[in-house]
């Protein structure tokens, strides 16, 4: 499989702007932060948007395809990084990934070539990834995630170790043939209040095709002579084959009240939709429903199980914390 570097795409020039990889920023008061991204894709996907910061893939039954991924120390002090895949599963419209070291059947097939390393303030490396799909794998599609992590010394004030990890999706399908077909639809467009001062778009976008989607896009509204926009998607939407999911774009940004004509631009990968439609502005915000008639030893109850849930979490969270972010 030809395989095209992400720092120089064939597009006739030095493309290193038009296929920049987006990598996991640390939090400023992170000390143990490093960054992760993807050097390699395949050729036939240089255009994908997905495949340049995801690995994914469509392979047969008994093919081993090789990936790199470079790994930066962006702290002031020298780190102990280490190395390994994990199961990943899309739940609730959204890619979850466990903590800990928990694996699936796709992290079983996958092996980095260093298991540690030690990187200088500053310094970045890359690591090799192998993926080796055994003849006999049934057909379907797959999730995990590979990554590379740095767990802190105790704090000399208690018993807390630091676990950071940044990770690298991996969406690979298997099956004989050809690549199963990328499809979705938008089923309408419709305003709600936000969290904030502003409003929100939502569009109901079902699945159509056979691979999992990861949706992106933009919303633009016009009154009139009056343009705003374009608007990104918000969150994070994963959709597996056959179900819906919603799309969120915040309209952050005052408008006048009246009808607003809308036009959506939906895509996951190079598979790009839109959808049209008109919304009225201000949105009105729903009622708030009081609760009442119900037992007072009810409310006693459900407090004091909340109580006990939140002590039970503070002292885990002083034996052990974890930080996690996924590309």
């Amino acid at each position: 499989m030809l395989l095209a570097s992400v720092a120089l795409v064939a597009l006739g020039v030095s493309a290193a702007p038009a296929v920049a990889v987006r990598e996991q920023r640390p939090e400023p008061d992170d000390a143990a932060a490093i960054t992760i991204r993807l050097l390699d894709i395949p050729a036939s996907r240089v255009q994908d948007p997905r495949a340049r910061v995801y690995i994914v893939d469509h392979l047969k039954p008994g093919t081993t395809i090789n990936r790199r991924v470079e790994v930066r120390n962006t702290s002031g002090e020298a780190q102990q990084i280490e190395f390994y895949s994990g199961a990943a599963s899309v739940e609730n419209n959204a890619f979850t990934v466990p903590d800990g070291r928990t694996g699936n059947e796709l992290s079983g097939w996958i092996r980095t070539r260093t298991d540690t390393m030690e990187l200088d303030p500053g310094e970045r490396r890359p690591v090799e990834i192998e993926i080796a799909v055994p003849k006999k794998a049934s057909k379907g599609e797959r999730y995990g995630a590979i990554w590379a992590q740095v767990t802190s010394a105790k704090e000399r004030t208690g018993n807390v170790t630091q676990i950071h990890r940044v990770g690298i999706r991996v969406y690979l399908d298997i099956g004989p043939g050809g690549e199963p077909p990328t499809d979705f639809r938008v089923d309408g467009l419709a305003a709600e209040p936000g969290t904030g001062d502003f409003p929100v778009v939502t569009a109901k976008v079902t699945n159509t095709g056979q691979r999992a989607l990861d949706m992106t896009g933009t919303l633009s509204l016009r009154k009139e002579a009056v343009q705003a926009g374009p608007f990104k998607v918000t969150n994070g939407v994963t959709i597996l084959p056959g179900q819906s999911g919603q799309v969120r774009i915040e309209v952050n940004q005052a408008l006048p009240a009246g009808a607003w004509d809308v036009h959506a631009k939906l895509a996951s990968g190079t598979v790009e939709r839109t959808a049209t439609g008109r919304i009225v502005l201000p949105v009105a915000a729903p009622m708030a429903v009081a609760a009442s008639g119900g037992p007072s030893w009810l409310v006693y109850t459900i407090g004091g199980i909340a109580l006990l849930a939140l002590t039970a979490l503070a002292g885990w969270y002083l034996v052990r914390r974890q930080r996690t972010r996924l590309a």
